[in-house]
């Protein structure tokens, strides 16, 4: 079994749109910095990095599920031509309503992932940034790491609070590097 860094893509790889808006053409995907980077690091230390993220766009029509999957086939490129190749893509194209297994907080995308890539949920990490991401990842037995500019109330959410994907991932590796020298012993 592998451990994955689950990621969700809106305001984790790429600058968020602001509320009710969507990514819905490639020069709206504006990287964020520090992005490739993180993902270098999180694959290094042995982690498979794949996306998991909400779509509501195409549910809306705002988006067909032929131009998402044009726009995460473009973003991958983007990121192996930097040398941080993406394992996988997996989206909700669901509305609000009715309720559907795979939007999150709910676990359906990373429970999905996890089977086709053979993934040890107890080992394995969801980097978000709101709190749909960190209880998606806890109902699948991940530890959460939030992204945020500042620390505030939802911070308790989650395992690890960093601004930017490349600092949680420094900071992830830190814990896994101190649980690995704790023998047995509950660190943190």
């Amino acid at each position: 079994m592998r451990k994955a860094a689950f990621l969700d893509r809106d305001g984790v790889l790429n600058r968020k749109m602001p509320e009710g808006q969507y990514v819905t053409r490639w020069e709206e995907m504006r990287f964020l910095p520090g992005s490739a980077e993180g993902i270098i690091l999180l694959r290094e230390a042995g982690f498979r990095v794949i996306v998991v993220s909400n779509q509501r766009c195409v549910a809306k029509g705002l988006l067909s599920v032929a131009e998402l999957e044009s726009l995460h086939s473009r973003m991958c490129e983007r990121y192996a031509a930097a040398g941080a190749p993406l394992d996988g893509v997996y989206y909700c194209p669901h509305d609000l309503e009715p309720p559907c297994a795979c939007r999150k907080p709910a676990p359906g995308l990373l429970l999905e992932a996890a089977r086709n890539h053979q993934i040890d949920l107890r080992t394995s990490w969801m980097i978000g940034d709101t709190p749909s991401d960190m209880e998606a990842g806890r109902r699948a037995g991940c530890r959460t790491a939030l992204l945020q500019d500042s620390a505030d109330s939802q911070a308790s959410l989650a395992d690890v609070v960093a601004p930017s994907l490349l600092e949680a991932a420094q900071r992830i590796l830190r814990r896994e590097q101190v649980g690995a020298d704790c023998s047995g012993v509950a660190c943190r």
